[in-house]
């Protein structure tokens, strides 16, 4: 799946005891109602945002992934992350659609009659 929007936050990376780090970004989709996405980077994946400025806009190559917990008392809930592996730069240049300009024909059609040499035509009217 894909995302695109504009960088709103780039958090530093988290280095955990048992070495694991992820790092999270927050982009602003661009619909009618836009909405802030935390998405996180794994291990390797981290360094992917090393070049990338708040303010950018951006598509995100994502996988969201589910998992179950059971509480100590019984209960289950359940979560859901957003993970990103690729970031890829959207240059937006700026100017608005192009419309495609009509085709001319290779060769010109001609509006001539094609019944006009039928004079000895038997329809009533």
């Amino acid at each position: 799946m894909e995302l695109q929007g504009t960088v709103k936050k780039i958090f530093d990376a988290q280095t955990f005891a048992s070495g694991f780090q992820k790092r999270e970004m927050v982009i602003l989709t661009q619909e009618q109602y836009p909405q802030p996405i935390n998405i996180e980077f794994l291990s390797d994946k981290i360094s992917l945002l090393d070049n990338l400025k708040e303010g950018e806009n951006v598509k995100v190559g994502i996988n969201i992934r589910g998992r179950e917990w059971v509480s100590p008392q019984g209960e289950t809930k359940y979560f859901n992350s957003i993970t990103g592996w690729r970031v890829e730069k959207v240059f937006d240049n700026g100017s608005e659609p192009t419309q495609a300009a009509p085709s001319q024909s290779a060769s010109p059609v001609a509006n001539e009659n094609p019944f006009a040499g039928d004079e000895d035509d038997d329809l009533p009217f």
